[in-house]
């Protein structure tokens, strides 16, 4: 009776089928079958004998990376720019969406949303070379404090710059784009609503408070748990292109200790070891922040 009705159901869905194909054979090929490739953390991976050739050595990756002198350096990093990304990053698309939804002028509004939007499309390369040219001892940042009486400084030089740089071009590049889901969410809300908080007597600010965000509320949290299941998936790319040996000290974090180690020491299973730490550890958060918002707002992924 099973296959009766998978059949009939393929028969009457199949053009849907047929275009979510794609998508199946990308994540079967670009995420599934590299699991496989996992099994040489727990080996001493050597390409001449292959993955299974290779010989077993259980944890021993993982107990050097604990035993690592750069081992709290990169988890330490990787938290607080996370932390930081998200504690400024989260809540900055939806409060740039609430303020795009009060504006009264279409055309102004489609011109803001195009502008915020466009960050997002520019290719990393072309945004770190933005930044360093900005925070050069000659660039922008710096002929602005030298035009009031400040000293030149050499940005990404100093490692205490690194992550002010690093979160406000996140934000930068971001803000526009995330506004997109919570826009939509926002025109989801039933009209009806606000004609009520208005003959209530509140003002847009209370509408936002007791309409606006409980209307977005779920959208919210949805996209809350998937931030916090990818908090230690701190891009590398833009780390790799900004940051020197002279900053390694806030700017080394787990993937581009993986990329060091794996790319450039060859250094195989070792930081397939990490990588697999890294991972376990945001599929535990993901699970935990799900149990949690389940709980407390009942929204949740599953």
């Amino acid at each position: 009776m099973l296959k009766t009705r998978l059949g009939k159901d393929l028969l009457r869905n199949k053009w849907l089928y047929v275009m979510i194909l794609p998508v199946v054979i990308y994540y079967v090929l670009f995420h599934y079958v590299p699991l496989y490739g996992t099994i040489i953390a727990f080996k001493q991976f050597v390409p001449a004998k292959g993955i299974l050739g290779s010989d077993w050595v259980g944890l021993k990756h993982f107990e050097d990376f604990f035993s690592s002198i750069y081992f709290f350096r990169v988890i330490k990093n990787t938290v607080l720019l996370s932390f930081f990304n998200l504690l400024l990053g989260f809540p900055a698309p939806i409060i740039l969406a609430l303020l795009l939804n009060e504006l009264k002028s279409p055309i102004f509004r489609r011109i803001t949303q195009t502008i915020t939007y466009m960050p997002h499309f520019i290719t990393l390369v072309v945004v770190a070379g933005i930044i360093r040219y900005f925070t050069l001892s000659d660039g922008l940042l710096n002929d602005v404090i030298a035009f009031f009486g400040g000293e030149r400084i050499s940005f990404l030089q100093q490692p205490e710059s690194f992550r002010p740089i690093y979160i406000i071009s996140e934000i930068w590049q971001q803000i526009g784009w995330g506004t997109i889901i919570y826009l939509a969410a926002i025109t989801g809300i039933d009209q009806q609503q606000y004609e009520a908080a208005k003959m209530d007597g509140a003002n847009k600010l209370q509408q936002i408070r007791h309409v606006t965000l409980p209307g977005i509320l779920p959208t919210i949290m949805i996209m809350l748990i998937l931030s916090l299941g990818n908090i230690m998936n701190v891009g590398f790319e833009k780390i790799i292109l900004l940051y020197s040996a002279s900053i390694y000290e806030t700017a080394d974090v787990i993937s581009t200790y993986v990329y060091r180690k794996g790319i450039l020491e060859f250094s195989y299973s070792y930081s397939a070891a990490v990588g697999l730490l890294n991972s376990v550890i945001n599929f535990t958060i993901l699970l935990l922040a799900n149990s949690f918002s389940k709980r407390a707002s009942k929204n949740s992924l599953w």
